[in-house]
């Protein structure tokens, strides 16, 4: 797949209608304008990879709306080197946002076969991701305490792991509800203390177990 021209100008343009709703992140209205969204939706739906509608992928899975990644991307505060669990790989797409943010990525993915397509898109793309097929519930303990988790489907709690894996000081977002999530940033203050806020209303695809897990580093 190629990066037309026309792809570069669609990309112009997500990152205007991003800063008309009120993304201001620097680094996240650079990382929308350098990674090809295109590469991560099906290739009949290449045509609307700029638009501003979730889309489905794999195992009856979404990309989220531009919007959404963006919206996230910017509550997490990302800085660069910066180590960033990611529960719910998807298409990939979050984690490339993330990585042309200058973050070390560590992302699980529950669902085989998304985990295998979103492999050769970091391997075709020359993206640094940690990836690992497995349980979102468990996290990546092996690499823990993270900077920042972001979880990208919907919990109905929080993962006591993904608390426990998380450093001192840093924050985990993750959309906390089950037929409508509430955005929640829950920051580590302490060794058993956490200070909990919300930001809006959204709908994600639910979060789910898997037992099995492959690892690439």
């Amino acid at each position: 797949m190629e990066d037309t021209l026309k792809d570069q100008g669609a990309r112009a343009r997500l990152v205007r209608e991003l800063q008309q709703e009120g993304i201001t992140d620097a680094a996240v209205l650079h990382a929308f304008a350098t990674v090809p969204r295109h590469f991560f939706v099906p290739e009949f739906l290449r045509d609307h990879a700029y638009g501003g509608n979730a889309l489905p992928i794999a195992c009856g899975q979404t990309i989220s709306q531009p919007f959404t990644v963006a919206y996230q991307s910017q509550l997490l505060e990302v800085r660069p080197k910066q180590k960033i669990l990611e529960i719910g790989t998807g298409s990939g797409f979050q984690a490339a946002v993330l990585h042309a943010m200058g973050a070390h990525v560590y992302s699980v993915e529950r669902q085989y076969d998304l985990y295998k397509e979103a492999e050769a898109r970091f391997q075709r793309l020359r993206i640094r991701v940690a990836h690992k097929h497995g349980d979102g519930y468990l996290g990546w303990r092996e690499f823990a305490p993270y900077d920042r988790i972001l979880v990208t489907c919907a919990a109905p709690v929080v993962p006591e792991a993904l608390l426990r894996q998380l450093k001192i000081g840093g924050a985990l977002l993750v959309p906390l509800g089950e037929e409508e999530q509430r955005m929640t940033r829950i920051v580590r203050s302490g060794e058993d203390s956490f200070e909990r806020s919300e930001y809006g209303s959204f709908q994600f695809v639910p979060m789910l177990r898997n037992k099995t897990s492959h690892v690439k580093k």
